[in-house]
């Protein structure tokens, strides 16, 4: 069953005034113990972007991403049904991606509903914006462009280049750095054949950011600039905990570029220990301490600087819903 929103004419509550707050829309369909985070994050960076701009955020999430007694509960207390999307005249658009549980999109529960809403978000809203997961699930509902396996999970924090110009990266300087976590890619030059702008790449990571022109202005980040300091620490450590309690296979690969020379020390010689003795009680030695100490945001302000951009992208094309199209198009 795909997604159904109520009222689906076109943009039909948005104001053709351009008056009135911005109203952006987070579809988060994060797991269970990333819920809040994310929420916490994505405002507080929509909140250092917006400036002078007058913001509002509504909370959704896709109904049928697996969930715990707990993660429904929160859902139902803190978060929008995702049928009144037009409701709230949603102009811009944030979807998260989660954790892969198939290996093709198809596969995975919830592929009906993203599929709806990528759809949806094409026709209703002036720009939305694809993370990770659901970057991937975009492109290939759209242009039929298949994610790759990496040999292993790429989770790091990466320099990215500056390839084009583009009002996204206006204000910007040519490098700049970002979380990535993931276990999947987008081919370059796959995406280039269909069409795609890529706006910023690694040697390391790969395509980092990309949109595509159509009636709503696509981006799409293959990393996370929404994170907070210690995100990637959050998760190294729930992939250790895995380990050791043999929920996975492989012992985690430390996040690149994002600990200190003496938390990458603590951190080796507790790899050291868990391969010799795997054990759930070792968790109790976790040097969280040491390896917390360091932590930063070396991403903050560039990651700023981009939603600044997004919405201003918005903001400049509200008033006229006629344009949207035409507008999008010279981008």
């Amino acid at each position: 069953m795909e997604l159904t929103i109520a009222n689906p004419t076109p943009r039909v509550s948005v104001p053709t005034d351009g008056r009135g707050p911005i109203r952006i829309g987070l579809i988060n369909n994060m797991p269970d113990a990333a819920l809040r985070t994310t929420e916490l994050q994505v405002r507080d960076l929509l909140s250092r972007a917006a400036g002078d701009l007058p913001v509002t955020l509504s909370v959704f999430s896709l109904p049928t991403v697996p969930r715990t007694d707990a993660g429904l509960r929160y859902v139902q207390e803190h978060h929008t049904p995702i049928t009144e999307l037009c409701a709230h005249g949603i102009e811009g658009l944030i979807v998260t991606g989660t954790e892969p549980r198939a290996a093709a999109l198809e596969g995975e529960p919830y592929w009906p509903e993203l599929a709806g809403l990528i759809r949806w978000s094409e026709e209703n809203t002036i720009s939305t914006v694809w993370s990770c997961l659901a970057a991937h699930a975009a492109v290939y509902l759209l242009d039929h462009i298949v994610r790759r396996p990496l040999l292993a999970k790429l989770i790091g924090v990466f320099e990215c280049e500056k390839v084009a110009d583009h009002p996204l990266t206006a204000n910007g300087p040519e490098r700049w750095p970002v979380p990535h976590s993931r276990n999947n890619e987008l081919p370059e030059d796959a995406l280039i054949r269909a069409g795609y702008r890529i706006l910023s790449q690694s040697s390391q990571a790969g395509v980092d950011s990309f949109v595509r022109k159509g009636k709503s202005l696509f981006v799409f980040l293959q990393g996370h600039p929404e994170y907070d300091a210690t995100a990637l620490f959050g998760e190294y450590r729930r992939d250790v905990r895995r380990y050791l309690t043999n929920q996975q296979d492989v012992y985690p690969e430390m996040p690149c570029g994002y600990f200190s020379a003496a938390a990458t020390e603590a951190l080796l010689m507790f790899r050291e220990r868990a391969l010799l003795e795997r054990d759930a009680r070792l968790l109790e030695d976790f040097p969280a301490s040491a390896a917390g100490r360091d932590i930063s945001a070396s991403w903050r302000e560039s990651a700023t600087n981009l939603y600044s951009n997004w919405l201003s992208y918005i903001s400049e094309r509200r008033s006229s819903p006629a344009d949207w199209i035409s507008s999008t198009a010279s981008v």
